[in-house]
């Protein structure tokens, strides 16, 4: 059911099958509900996988496993209801534990004056439980994919600079909406083509490293443009004389051109000291 999926959730599914050393069988009419999760038929029968609404959404009772699933979401799983027929069958929990360095990361999201939100389409007590571990500021839950580029809008609509970060095919209009899309490189064709950043590494560090390394450019530009021109001020002026009526100076040709060598490299010299950078220092 999941094979023709490229959700996040669908890939753990599939990764679990394999280990178990159980082949998926074919099925047809594949349909993905954004935001909801997926349906086919399979040997005549109408099977749906995906959260409460999808369930709701088909007249499914899903009581009787309601009260688990919840327990589930309260400890940080993932819960995703199997159905057959419009009658419930089973109950899949799919945990993705915090990486151990997403804490690390946070903090230094936080030093880099950054406040950091969990957007997500999955359930809120999922999304609190995960982001009180890492220490995120805020958490948006149970977000359609739609819904996450109309938060974007509105955070924009209060003057601040949006960057979002996803790897997702759900993530893919909201990175396109960011100031800055940042698409983990694991993660689908769509999300890399709608971001302007992909990072090469599966790690939410990546994110701070990248940031750093953009406010380091930034600062180097500055200084290199500096460096650049300062030459000029003060070597155009006594070019064209404005010291010779006190002093007698005038700049001649040799010094000027070994002037705009110098400044070549400077600016390069400057440049290059951002091979040396260490991300982590950068605040």
């Amino acid at each position: 059911l999941e094979s023709g999926s490229e959700h996040p959730l669908a890939t753990a599914i599939l990764s679990a099958l394999r280990e178990r050393h159980l082949n998926a069988k074919p099925v047809t009419d594949f349909q993905a509900i954004s935001g909801f999760g997926v349906e086919a038929v399979l040997d005549k029968q109408k099977l749906r996988l995906g959260n409460s609404r999808l369930m709701r959404d088909n007249d499914i009772d899903i009581s009787g496993l309601e009260s688990q699933a919840i327990e589930l979401s309260t400890n940080g799983a993932t819960a995703v209801y199997l159905s057959a027929d419009r009658q419930l069958v089973a109950l899949l929990a799919i945990t993705d534990p915090a990486r151990s360095d997403s804490r690390e990361a946070i903090e230094r999201l936080h030093k880099l004056g950054l406040k950091v939100i969990m957007l997500t389409g999955d359930n809120s007590a999922t999304a609190r439980a995960i982001a009180e571990t890492v220490g995120i500021d805020e958490v948006i839950a149970e977000v359609l994919p739609e819904d996450k580029a109309r938060t974007i809008i509105d955070l924009q609509q209060t003057g601040q600079k949006v960057a979002m970060v996803g790897d997702g095919i759900n993530d893919a209009p909201a990175l396109a909406q960011a100031n800055v899309g940042i698409a983990i490189g694991s993660g689908t064709d769509v999300a890399l083509e709608s971001a302007d950043i992909a990072l090469m590494r599966n790690s939410i560090e990546g994110v701070a490293d990248a940031i750093a390394l953009s406010k380091a450019t930034i600062s180097n530009i500055k200084q290199n443009l500096f460096g650049a021109f300062i030459y000029n001020i003060l070597g155009i002026p006594i070019a064209a004389g404005v010291l010779y009526p006190f002093f007698g100076i005038l700049l001649s040709p040799i010094i000027a051109a070994s002037a705009m060598s110098l400044s070549s490299v400077t600016v390069v010299s400057n440049a290059l000291r951002l091979r040396r950078l260490k991300l982590e220092e950068v605040n």
